[in-house]
């Protein structure tokens, strides 16, 4: 493997610019604010929300958490969202997902109010991504593997990239920002027949199933950029979709678990925390 495609150095350059903003915003009056949402305690939003927490920190960005039982009712978890969206102080809302299975989630979702959809969950902010115009954010994870590629100079123009996973949250989407640049795209999923097949086939890699160790020696080819974009406990240690040992003796560049898509995905949510703070800002002028 020639190159380890550190979250850590895109995170660093992303900080700079992003303190920058802070304090021009706060020279305006306005501190860039994070509302957490978080039902339960999944280890891995758990785990998330202290990142996240930190990062905002780093720049200057306030954090208000707000957490409830697992077992809370959806007309509860409604009215939570209904009060941060009347807070003006809150500039950007991030819900932590799944949500519990009584829970309809396509409803919670799309009460977030769009202009502080930071994290692009509802269809409003969706239709920007699909429809590849600037409307809303689009999803975090997505928009930090489109950062990663930019940052090491991994251009898409023509190449061939596989995802694997199709959810909202970052199959689908990064599919289609993929797109957006030029690349070909192919999506897989539990019903795709010899998922390893395809893989060997692809320049760039983007394993976002949610099962730890799915993708394996069996996927790669020499040349290839893996991008791991899951998040799981096994053993009781974080690690992603990608069997890394395997990969990294046969592929050109991937990133690991921790410190690659998840630390990236972190700073990409901050950015658009004090995007958003922006809107607010001019609307005051």
């Amino acid at each position: 493997m020639k190159n380890l495609l550190d979250g850590k150095k895109v995170v660093a350059v992303m900080k700079e610019k992003h303190q920058a903003a802070v304090t021009k915003l706060k020279a305006k009056g306005v501190t860039p604010t994070l509302g957490i949402i978080r039902l339960g305690e999944r280890a891995e939003d758990v785990s998330y929300e202290k990142g996240a927490i930190k990062r905002c920190e780093g720049v200057g960005v306030k954090v208000k958490v707000m957490t409830m039982p697992s077992e809370a009712t959806q007309p509860e978890l409604l009215e939570v969202i209904e009060q941060v969206n009347r807070d003006s102080s809150i500039h950007g809302v991030l819900l932590f997902r799944p949500l519990p299975k009584h829970i309809d989630e396509d409803v919670v979702r799309n009460a977030l109010a769009a202009e502080k959809d930071i994290d692009g969950i509802g269809d409003s902010s969706l239709i920007g991504v699909f429809a590849g115009v600037e409307k809303g954010f689009a999803p975090c994870t997505a928009s930090a593997c489109l950062e990663i590629l930019d940052f090491y100079g991994y251009g898409l123009q023509g190449k061939k990239v596989v995802v694997i996973g199709r959810s909202l949250v970052i199959g689908k989407p990064v599919a289609m920002m993929l797109m957006s640049r030029q690349a070909t795209i192919t999506i897989c999923h539990s019903g795709t027949q010899d998922i390893p097949s395809i893989c060997r086939t692809a320049d760039i890699i983007v394993a976002a199933a949610g099962k730890a160790g799915l993708v394996g020696k069996e996927c790669f080819s020499s040349g290839q950029v893996v991008l791991d974009v899951g998040i799981n406990f096994k053993d009781g240690k974080l690690c992603g979709d990608v069997d890394f040992v395997a990969a990294e003796t046969i592929v050109e560049a991937i990133t690991p678990v921790p410190g690659g898509v998840g630390t990236v995905t972190t700073s990409v949510m901050v950015g658009n925390v004090i995007a958003a703070a922006e809107l607010v800002a001019e609307k005051r002028t």
